[in-house]
């Protein structure tokens, strides 16, 4: 089975989102044979991604930093979105941090790491700008030796 992974933004600009559907879309469904989509179903890439996933018929994987997860999102659509996902995944993994801290996150993102063939990371090529972040998940990925597949549109910066 394929073990694809992300880390990506959570804010994503409108003149990247075409290009980053795109290439996830295409990652995805053109992995050939079973999937397994690793996802910590954060706001930005990583809902994206689990959708995506699933629409090519994946089985995700729903990567939890911490018991009180849910309480980091602030707004209702995008926690009703994890809410439908986590319950579409086939499988659950949950990590042991009580709270989301910038730990639980990176927990979170080196799990995925370890446990994906392949690591697809929406990321504009600049450093993190908290532990766990999008860079850091990749610095930790390379260093690992797991290929990683950068997807983001050229000329363009986060807000």
């Amino acid at each position: 089975m394929n073990r694809i992974g992300v880390t990506g933004h959570r804010s994503i600009p409108a003149r990247a989102r075409a290009h980053v559907l795109a290439g996830l879309r295409t990652a995805l469904c053109d992995a050939g044979g079973a999937t397994e989509a690793l996802s910590s179903l954060a706001v930005g890439a990583d809902q994206l991604f689990a959708g995506l996933a699933l629409g090519c018929g994946a089985e995700l994987t729903a990567v939890i930093p911490s018991g009180d997860y849910e309480a980091s999102f602030e707004d209702a659509v995008d926690l009703a979105r994890y809410r439908m996902l986590r319950s579409r995944a086939a499988q659950e993994i949950r990590l042991d941090f009580p709270h989301s801290t910038d730990e639980a996150y990176f927990a979170a993102g080196a799990y995925i790491a370890d446990h994906c063939d392949l690591l697809l990371a929406v990321w504009d090529g600049r450093p993190a700008r908290g532990l766990g972040g999008t860079g850091d998940i990749v610095t930790y990925a390379r260093t690992l030796g797991r290929p990683v597949t950068v997807i983001w549109r050229d000329g363009v910066e986060r807000d």
